[in-house]
């Protein structure tokens, strides 16, 4: 079996919903990562981020501070997201899973299980 680990806030709902999702589905985590108490290092954000393939896919523009700082009246580039990212974890997406390297992050059944089919469930063998 796979390792499989979430980058996950308990009390968030739509992160309950992700893990549940998941055990449901027989997939099981073997780390949770509470990103607001086990705060992220700039490295590993940048692991996460190379992994999504950029900054804008993991930053969160749902954050309350988004909107406080005004954020949104402007474009926010990619140095600046890895900043906010990194001084505060309401900026990363969230749940982040990671498998094998790979991440998918925020929770949409689709995606998961595209992710899932590609990167945890072995590959379905030919019929002869």
């Amino acid at each position: 079996m796979k390792e499989v680990k979430l980058y996950w806030m308990p009390n968030c709902s739509t992160c309950q919903k992700a893990a549940g999702w998941l055990e449901r589905r027989g997939v099981k985590v073997t780390e949770f990562c509470d990103i607001k108490e086990d705060n992220l290092s700039r490295a590993e954000i940048e692991d996460l981020v190379r992994m999504l393939g950029g900054p804008a896919e993991l930053f969160s523009k749902r954050a309350v501070k988004y909107r406080e700082m005004k954020l949104n009246e402007r474009d926010v580039l990619p140095a600046e997201m890895m900043d906010l990212m990194t001084s505060e974890y309401t900026f990363l997406k969230r749940p982040i899973m990671v498998i094998d390297g790979k991440a998918v992050a925020g929770f949409f059944e689709k995606s998961y299980l595209s992710f899932l089919d590609e990167n945890y469930f072995p590959p379905a063998k030919p019929k002869e």
